[in-house]
Parts: C-alpha cells; structure tokens; sequence
C-alpha cells in the first residue's frame, strides 16, 4: 500500500496550524512524562504499565499529525518541530514549524532539514 503525499500550500499549513499545535503540545507534555518516569525509575522502565501507556500516547498523537499530512520531525521531544510537504520554485521542499512560533514562516530544502531554514517568498501565501 503507498501512501500519497499531501502537498500544502503555506496557506493550507497554517489553517491545520491550530489542531497540529495542539498535538504537538500533547507529544511535548507525554515526552515530558515519560523522561521523568524514566528519571524516576532510574531507566528501567520497559515492563512498567504506565510507561508503555505513555509511548502507546505519543505514537498515537505521531499517527495523528501523519493523518494530517505533516511529520514531527524533533527527535528529542524538545523543541515540537513539524515539517509540512510543499513545493517551492518548483522543488519539494518541507514547510517548517517549530512550537515556539506564532505561524509558518519557513521552509527549507528535504535534504537540507533545519538548519537550512529560509523564509517562505511572499507570493506562496496567496491561495
């Protein structure tokens, strides 16, 4: 079975924008949760019920966002960075958010990720 690719326009990004920032606040706050059990527990967690509900959590809220069309992309559940597909000059490129921002003002090269961030060019935010 292939999955196809939902490609959003900045516009359509930020309309999603109000659910998937709620999302990611749930992954960041079950992270949360999880680190400090696994603090609590001294890192042995993997047998312990209310752990295993915790990731059952996060993986479910992950599945959500991928429904959307967008990827959680923060592999240390610090920051609630989500990429979005888009194209841009004609080139698939990843629209970038990150929690701490108000809307989707970046986007950046597939290969290139973060780092390589650059505004969005005014005109793709016309629909």
């Amino acid at each position: 079975m292939s999955t196809e690719i939902k490609y959003f326009t900045p516009s359509e990004a930020k309309k999603t924008l109000p659910l998937v920032k709620k999302i990611v606040k749930d992954i960041l706050s079950t992270a949360k949760e999880i680190k400090l059990l696994a603090e609590e527990s001294e890192g042995d967690v993997q047998n312990d019920p209310q752990f295993i509900k915790l990731i059952n959590e996060v993986n479910s809220f992950l599945k959500e966002l991928e429904e959307i069309g967008c990827f959680f992309k923060d592999v240390n559940f610090s920051i609630g960075l989500v990429d979005f597909p888009s194209v841009i000059d004609n080139k698939e490129v990843y629209l970038c958010w990150r929690s701490d921002e108000e809307d989707i003002l970046y986007y950046h090269d597939i290969d290139a990720g973060y780092m390589g961030r650059k505004l969005i060019p005014p005109q793709y935010f016309i629909d």
